[in-house]
């Protein structure tokens, strides 16, 4: 075990451990450090602590002394410096017409180093702005290139979760985040949904992906075929968080789908098993084929009802009796009566009697005829209609 101090120099850096060289230093205090650049300045976040000894890479680099005032006065010095120096830079910037975008400023404890941060798409040649630049400040001036993730870990801001970002926050490092970790928590292959502010694929996509690959090994994969308590069907689809599958059976003549957990189901195989059961229930051999027989269960009829019988308008009197419709039988005289349309003598048949088809009825005398409705247009001759 080894005796060391956490410190960070920024409110977005990483943390760093330091050999407090016998000093006892509390959180939260600031401390002045010995780096590969130099002297530096930076503040306490955990106090004298023992880690393990692969954890630390030997030598440690000891804590010269614990922050005084006037080390203190100096780095809020050289932080109203790195003001000026970042709108003297991005002046400059638009004079040369570079094409670059400049992120952050920081400037050295000992006041003879300064560091650009800028993001470009490409290469840049920033030979000219480098010599404007340390003829401006006399100090040694450096440039860094970073990335889109640094640039939003620098800035900061709100993701879409209306929290801030993770890497401004608390992550110290980038994680590697790849498409197949939503694939398996089954999320949107969209890159809009699944993409930070940033433009890369969100770094909380990493957290939980431990939970759902242990999940995964658990679960059945989709168009595999189950067997269940009620039948044998086919997995449609897989919920990984409520730990349930929905299966079409095959069983019957049910094909609605239906909810079960990973404990209730067996998993048979996959297509090549459904269509060895198919063939096997066709011809009569599940068990010789190695399936179980399941009982059979009640199942949803898919079958739909005969139509009723069409009837026309205005049935004949030598239709049956069940074709007409009401609660009482009716004969056939009654029923021809109850159709006639005139009010003169009743019709008769050929035969006298009121069976077999009816006859149309004689046509009355003249003086008992009437004359036919005549409708007249407005100017002009009346027609029959």
């Amino acid at each position: 075990m080894t005796e060391v101090i956490s410190v960070r120099f920024n409110r977005r850096g990483k943390l760093y451990f330091f050999d407090p060289s016998g000093l006892v230093v509390e959180k939260g205090e600031d401390v002045v450090v010995e780096t590969a650049k130099g002297l530096e300045y930076g503040e306490c976040t955990h106090g004298n602590h023992e880690v393990d000894d692969n954890s630390v890479i030997k030598p440690l680099r000891p804590v010269v002394r614990v922050a005084t005032e006037a080390d203190k006065k100096n780095a809020q010095m050289g932080m109203d410096k790195e003001n000026e120096a970042f709108e003297y830079c991005r002046k400059k910037i638009v004079e040369f017409g570079l094409d670059m975008k400049l992120v952050d400023v920081e400037y050295g404890f000992e006041g003879n180093k300064i560091l650009f941060f800028f993001t470009s798409e490409g290469r840049v040649d920033f030979r000219d702005l480098v010599k404007d630049l340390a003829s401006m400040f006399r100090a040694r001036i450096e440039l860094r290139q970073i990335g889109v993730r640094d640039e939003a870990k620098m800035l900061g801001g709100l993701g879409v979760c209306g929290k801030q970002f993770c890497c401004s926050q608390f992550l110290n490092e980038f994680h590697p985040v790849s498409i197949k970790m939503a694939k398996t928590q089954g999320l949107s292959l969209n890159p809009t949904k699944i993409s930070g502010t940033c433009g890369r694929l969100m770094c909380c996509l990493k957290y939980e992906e431990t939970a759902y690959e242990d999940i995964v090994k658990k679960a059945p994969k989709v168009d595999a075929f189950v067997e269940t308590p009620v039948g044998k069907g086919t997995v449609v689809n897989i919920n990984l968080l409520r730990g349930n599958v929905k299966v079409r059976l095959e069983d019957g003549l049910d094909t609605t789908l239906k909810s079960f957990t990973f404990d209730e189901i067996n998993v048979l195989g996959g297509k090549g098993r459904r269509a060895e059961y198919i063939a096997a229930k066709a011809e009569g051999r599940l068990e010789e084929a190695g399936f179980t027989v399941t009982p059979p269960q009640e199942t949803r009829s898919v079958h739909k009802k005969a139509p009723p019988p069409v009837r026309g308008r205005y049935p004949s009197a030598t239709e049956p009796d069940h074709k007409l419709s009401g609660p009482q039988e009716r004969s056939p005289a009654s029923d021809t009566k109850k159709r006639s349309v005139h009010s003169g003598p009743e019709r008769t048949t050929k035969d006298g009697d009121m069976g077999g088809k009816p006859v149309r009825p004689q046509p009355l005398d003249g003086a008992q005829q009437k004359k036919p409705y005549v409708k007249r247009r407005r100017g002009g001759r009346g027609k029959n209609r």
